[in-house]
């Protein structure tokens, strides 16, 4: 691994100059500044049960769902397309150490988008004059929960980039794998069938995977092992595949 701060430095300045990043950057920024504002002018209205900072966080899978693939789809299919990434493989790098470089990147920039966001509630707590608005439990667990919850999201892109040269097909099929996890779960676990006894196991794990639970958790300050292990695990498998896709494309080159 004793190339891999060359090539995640090189990944970083790449999406820096890449016009891609900032088209994503914005649409976040519009988005969740809308979805924040939204959110204050219901609480103008009249009082609601659930913090700014719950409220905010809840809107999170639709800028996951836009940005991830944006922030991805490039990563691994656009060098595949030119032909560099035969190239680079060359040289005395290893996929794991360019897979590696281009998730860490990836994700370190998803990371500064949401904190970002931080900026928000500063506003907030400068202009309301009360500290009450800005609750320090659902503000600490939302921020949490994206950034853990975001290893998996960005290796599931890197992956789906692994799989393809073109750019378009690779982010269509991340944001696919995207909505199944985040959105069609919830659907899928309300389907009578999956409440036979004889699916009860294959029930629980779908019910341990949903994460829309994880995110009622982590902003209630319910930290649980096990759902930080089904993030680390979940992407280490994704990389693990998108490390393996990468080396059959170069042996079936």
């Amino acid at each position: 691994m004793r190339h891999f701060p060359t090539i995640l430095g090189h990944e970083v300045r790449m999406l820096l100059v890449n016009s891609y990043t900032y088209i994503a950057a914005v649409f976040f920024l519009a988005v969740m500044g809308f979805v924040f504002s939204s959110n204050l002018d219901n609480f103008s209205r009249a009082p609601q049960e659930m913090s700014p900072a719950y409220l905010f966080f809840r809107a999170f899978p639709i800028p996951v769902l836009f940005i991830v693939p944006l922030l991805t789809m490039r990563c691994l299919a656009e060098e595949r397309r030119i032909g560099t990434l035969e190239t680079l493989l060359t040289s005395p790098v290893s996929s794991t150490e360019v897979v590696l470089g281009k998730y860490a990147a990836a994700w370190l920039l998803y990371a500064s988008l949401w904190a970002s966001t931080g900026g928000f509630f500063l506003l907030l707590r400068h202009f309301s004059g009360d500290g009450a608005f800005v609750d320090p439990g659902p503000l600490v667990g939302g921020f949490a929960f994206v950034l853990v919850s975001g290893l998996l999201f960005i290796s599931i892109g890197v992956f789906t980039s692994s799989l393809s040269r073109n750019q378009a097909v690779a982010s269509i099929a991340c944001f696919a794998a995207l909505f199944l996890l985040i959105v069609g779960l919830d659907y899928i676990l309300q389907i009578p069938a999956l409440h036979n006894e004889g699916l009860h196991l294959l029930r629980a794990a779908l019910e341990s995977a949903q994460i829309s639970v994880h995110f009622e958790d982590f902003t209630r300050g319910v930290v649980d092992s096990r759902q930080i292990l089904f993030y680390l695990s979940g992407t280490s498998l994704m990389l693990l595949f998108s490390i393996l896709g990468v080396e059959a494309r170069m042996l079936h080159g």
